[in-house]
């Protein structure tokens, strides 16, 4: 199994991803990691400290947070998301991992290695956290603004194998984000795909309110990239609002601190539930290959968890299973 890394995409380029990749090389022998960037920022940062299974691929082009996504990835041919995404294309990486521009990585996805046949639209799938700790698969929160029905179901049977193949569940529910539980509740949209989830090749439990998904009702909830998008960053506002205003009122008296001294653990525990370097990486389902993209502000753990979640998804070959269930003949 061949994993490349874009090791000049993220907020902590290259070094977290260096890190990230010498640790999982080391974790699992049975991959090849394969670092893709500017190998003259990225020799120095090894120090001698490289894995057999650790390669190098030298790309002279970085795509930056701001790039216009299209225009990036056609102009800048030898960028290394690029490169990886091209890599992925022509099979000598079974899978690609970048932190860099989001847009950007959807048009490589979309451009350079291509859409199984069958699929609409790929989804962005990440991981939400859940208060068991174990969490809860999301798609699509970002990659497409908007979705018909069909594509719903799309996204349900692909974040069902996912949840199957790379995690191990069996027979994983799955749940339509909506304003409420009733099967007719909801937009156009939401009330047309409801029976169409039904009838899916899926364990379908209906529909899941907002509110609900940190108490995961569901194994993978399933909406459009709008409603999921907004789902995600309110989340993520409402935790750190949480966040800094109990690390204020812990700090506020001598008698807080010693309350924060007692409870210091458990908040430890709560926090690492939050943590999205558990994760690792949302999948980019619905590509030809496997792709998958790294938080922004990813780390070391990050990038090994996603490589992690890579090798599992390979050895349960979850590429070949969504298109199985395509070609078979599914109702998407």
């Amino acid at each position: 199994m061949r994993i490349a890394i874009d090791a000049m995409g993220g907020d902590h380029a290259p070094q977290a991803a260096v890190e990230g990749a010498v640790s999982a090389a080391r974790e699992w022998a049975d991959i090849t990691v394969i670092l893709v960037g500017d190998t003259d920022r990225l020799q120095p940062l090894l120090q001698g400290n490289k894995p057999a299974n650790l390669e190098l691929r030298h790309a002279s082009e970085t795509i930056e947070a701001d790039d216009e996504p299209v225009k990036a990835v056609r102009r800048k041919k030898d960028a290394s998301m690029v490169v990886a995404g091209r890599m992925v294309k022509e099979k000598e990486a079974d899978a690609m991992i970048s932190a860099g521009n989001t847009g950007a990585l959807m048009t490589t996805g979309l451009l350079v290695v291509g859409r199984i046949p069958g699929i609409e639209r790929p989804a962005l799938a990440p991981m939400l956290p859940t208060t068991d700790g174990e969490g809860i698969l999301a798609l699509d929160l970002g990659a497409n603004m908007d979705a018909t029905a069909n594509q719903l179901v799309q996204y349900a049977i692909m974040g069902s194998l996912y949840r199957s193949k790379v995690h191990g569940l069996h027979e994983p529910r799955v749940g339509l984000l909506n304003v409420g539980t009733e099967a007719m509740k909801g937009n156009e949209v939401a009330k047309a795909a409801f029976p169409l989830l039904e009838q899916a090749p899926i364990r379908f439990v209906g529909n899941v309110e907002s509110r609900d998904v940190l108490r995961k009702p569901c194994d993978v909830v399933v909406c459009d990239g709008f409603a999921g998008n907004i789902m995600l960053k309110s989340m993520e506002g409402t935790a750190s609002v949480i966040f800094s205003a109990l690390k204020e009122e812990f700090t506020r008296t001598w008698y807080t601190k010693l309350a924060a001294a007692i409870v210091k653990k458990g908040l430890g525990q709560f926090r690492k539930k939050l943590d999205y370097t558990e994760h690792g990486a949302a999948p980019l389902l619905g590509i030809d290959g496997l792709v998958l993209k790294s938080h922004g502000s990813s780390n070391a753990l990050a990038f090994k968890n996603a490589v992690r979640q890579a090798r599992l998804a390979l050895k349960n070959d979850l590429v070949g299973s969504i298109s199985t269930e395509i070609r078979n003949g599914s109702e998407l």
